[in-house]
């Protein structure tokens, strides 16, 4: 579906690399980890610089190694242009991502083979944040489409219910969140910006 106007997203990323994105040096980075929660692309969080920060926090004390390394986190603004995108707060939206569901589970089926499964990314955690299914559904989905011939997706939005109860007997989550993959960041990102969000600045 096409969404009308723009939207603000923030990427959590290292500072050096945050310097070169603003520099006009790089574009945020495209994830195609098997296990991504809205498929292959550029990821953001929606109006939410403060929790873009702590994902990069949370990855620097993880003291993950290589090219994805975080030693100072820092946040980077960006105006996404939506286009044409699967939002998945929108029922014709979850209708296509199920039926692609569907077709890829014969697929596996004819195989004799078992889908992907979503699975825990440490112990306890209940909102099985390594997505594998979730992941090799959306992008079989944009497969799908590319075989048909049917306009691609630019972008993918989902809000997410995942964390802790916010209060007792509640079942509003501590790490709610809409988050957007934004499959081809060249075409769908206007412009980058530094936040002035003091909650978006490490100290």
């Amino acid at each position: 579906m096409r969404i009308p106007g723009l939207v603000l997203g923030y990427h959590g990323c290292d500072r050096e690399v945050a310097e070169k994105i603003l520099g006009g040096k790089t574009e945020v980075r495209e994830s195609r980890n098997s296990f991504d929660w809205l498929g292959s692309g550029a990821y953001f969080w929606e109006n939410n610089p403060s929790r873009a920060l702590s994902w990069a926090k949370m990855l620097a004390e993880n003291h993950r190694s290589g090219p994805k390394q975080i030693k100072s986190p820092a946040v980077v603004g960006a105006v996404l242009n939506p286009g044409n995108c699967l939002d998945l707060a929108e029922e014709s939206s979850l209708e296509l991502l199920r039926a692609a569901y569907d077709v890829l589970d014969d697929f596996y089926g004819s195989l004799d083979i078992s889908l992907p499964e979503n699975e825990a990314g440490f112990k306890g955690d209940a909102d099985l944040v390594k997505r594998h299914l979730d992941c090799a559904v959306v992008n079989f989905l944009h497969e799908f489409r590319e075989t048909k011939k049917q306009p691609p997706f630019d972008t993918v939005r989902a809000p997410f219910i995942e964390g802790d109860s916010l209060f007792p007997g509640s079942k509003l989550m501590d790490k709610c969140h809409v988050q957007w993959c934004v499959r081809d960041p060249k075409r769908s990102i206007i412009a980058y910006f530094r936040p002035r969000d003091p909650k978006a600045t490490e100290v």
